[in-house]
């Protein structure tokens, strides 16, 4: 590459049936549209993730609802979502997205990353890490503006 040119990377798009899935996970879940959410998982997902706190597992939508409940509650308004990455490998999905969120306890930042599977329709195997809420800070929210 010659001085001057610039580089464009594209994340990877997915060659795997419903690679769209995960990007529409991340969607639903930052629009705390839960009942979007289970609509994409089967009746028999399992679910498993890692908070700072605590490990969670579940399977089934209800059980998910739940988890995803505690998350991000009725007092969690979910302002943005900020960053949404999106890639495949082997018989996998990932998706990462980083959401801005206020509560009575101020504005915060996390970032999640899911590893999913599907049977090209729905959700089937789903693992999310969490960094948990990080606080935004003056310097962190000006320069997002």
């Amino acid at each position: 590459m010659s001085e001057g040119e610039s580089c464009r990377i594209e994340a990877a798009r997915p060659a795997i049936a419903g690679h769209d899935i995960g990007e529409r996970f991340a969607r639903l879940l930052a629009a705390k549209d839960f009942d979007g959410v289970v609509s994409l998982l089967t009746g028999d997902v399992e679910f498993r993730a890692l908070t700072p706190r605590r490990a969670w597992a579940a399977d089934g939508p209800p059980a998910v609802l739940e988890i995803l409940g505690t998350w991000f509650g009725e007092l969690d308004r979910i302002i943005s979502l900020d960053k949404l990455e999106r890639d495949a490998f082997a018989d996998r999905e990932r998706v990462g997205y980083r959401l801005t969120v206020e509560n009575r306890e101020g504005s915060f930042q996390l970032e999640q990353q899911a590893y999913l599977a599907t049977d090209g329709e729905r959700i089937t195997w789903l693992r999310v890490l969490c960094s948990g809420y990080r606080p935004l800070t003056r310097a962190v929210r000006a320069d997002a503006d």
